[in-house]
């Protein structure tokens, strides 16, 4: 009888919990593991800066090649405007100062555009409301210590 008391506990018993040493391995492999992605992600960072760098060297390159290559064209437009021009006014000195006064004028645009442009850098709704905001403040502290003196004049 004592051993049919105790097949029914073994059967019903848990699992012996697991030992210390199977779960300080568990922990140290899910360390590699994470140590493993995160040195890939390095390594995968480290290797898009590189080619970032190299990226802004080329950008650099191409946007002189693109600035040559503009100045380019522009430069053999502005010839075959010359040439037409001579050809319809009939005189080379009035065509170059048509040209030349065409130049002054894309110039002048160009520097109201550079100056409106620096207009709008320089945040002119903000700083007036940023002014406005610090007036109203003063203003209110002003009100207030004058208030306080008010009261203090009163009860002496």
């Amino acid at each position: 009888m004592h051993d049919q008391d105790e097949s029914p506990r073994a059967a019903t018993a848990p699992d012996p919990a697991p030992s210390s040493s199977g779960l300080l391995h568990d922990v140290s492999q899910l360390g590699r593991a994470v140590r493993q992605l995160f040195g890939a992600q390095a390594q995968l960072l480290a290797a898009e800066l590189g080619l970032a760098r190299s990226a802004v060297s080329w950008l650099l390159l191409a946007a002189l090649v693109a600035t040559i290559a503009g100045v380019g064209f522009g430069l053999s437009l502005l010839g075959l405007a010359g040439v037409l021009l001579a050809r319809w006014f009939d005189s080379w000195i009035w065509a170059l100062l048509l040209l030349a006064l065409l130049q002054l004028l894309f110039l002048l645009g160009a520097i109201a555009l550079f100056r409106r442009c620096m207009h709008w850098m320089s945040l002119p709704a903000t700083r007036g409301e940023w002014s406005a905001m610090m007036r109203e403040t003063l203003h209110g502290a002003d009100a207030d210590a004058a208030a306080g003196r008010g009261d203090a004049e009163d009860r002496a």
